[in-house]
């Protein structure tokens, strides 16, 4: 990969290096060096929504677990809340901006 970055930047085409590259024995086609140099899908970063669910299930985690005197994480009231409240709760208190959907999929994974 260095090799052929290093004459890319020599002002040869990659066609003609892998060419050269065929005639020594290494067999390289055009379209899997392409493939290498692109960059994979989903190395941008994690989605938007996933952020923010990871934020939502955080908040909505912080507000329905305590933890007691034996440092045991224990459901608090509000863990008793249903979907609407703990989103009222949570845009009142906490993440002004989260949507219901986001809340519901946080309640569903944290078991509430």
């Amino acid at each position: 990969m260095a090799f052929i970055d290093e004459m890319k930047a020599a002002g040869h085409a990659v066609e003609s290096i892998l060419i050269a590259l065929n005639t020594a024995g290494l067999k390289i086609a055009a379209r899997t060096l392409r493939a290498w140099c692109a960059p994979a899908a989903g190395t941008n970063g994690p989605a938007a929504r996933t952020v923010s669910d990871a934020l939502v299930e955080d908040a909505v985690r912080s507000l329905a677990f305590t933890t007691n005197a034996a440092g045991q994480r224990v459901l608090a009231p509000e863990g008793l809340y249903g979907r609407r409240k703990i989103l009222a709760l949570i845009r009142r208190t906490l993440l002004p901006e989260a949507g219901f959907g986001a809340v519901d999929r946080a309640m569903r994974s944290l078991g509430l």
